[in-house]
């Protein structure tokens, strides 16, 4: 950097904060979403140019509708018909991202009410 540069810089950050510039930022007191933070180092370039493209890999499409269904999920009526099949769109994609992962060995994430009906009917 330029000698003297950081020091002009970071005056400027100060009187900034100072004058309240930074007060009423969008996101100002939430966590930050870094997006590629489940992307290996090496492959964000990458993953960055095909998501601008509209390009994205399988897994990521897939996390967006479980997200999406998880919300849905949350907005249902606890004991209607809907609530249950929303249930059993987001045990599909969970099997089905547990899949494209390779996790053969470990055990999909199965809700409480799937889980349940499964032990309903082997008892």
């Amino acid at each position: 950097m330029i000698p003297g540069f950081e020091a002009l810089v970071e005056q400027r950050i100060k009187k900034a904060q100072k004058n309240g510039e930074f007060d009423n930022l969008e996101g100002m007191n939430k966590p930050l979403k870094f997006e590629d933070q489940y992307v290996p180092e090496d492959l964000r370039l990458a993953h960055k140019i095909l998501k601008n493209a509209g390009f994205l890999p399988p897994e990521v499409e897939l996390k967006k509708k479980i997200t999406q269904t998880e919300q849905l999920l949350e907005l249902s009526q606890v004991d209607s018909p809907e609530r249950l099949k929303i249930q059993k769109k987001l045990n599909y994609l969970f099997i089905k991202l547990n899949t494209i992962r390779g996790d053969r060995h470990g055990s999909p994430m199965l809700s409480d009410i799937y889980r349940e009906n499964i032990i309903k009917k082997l008892s």
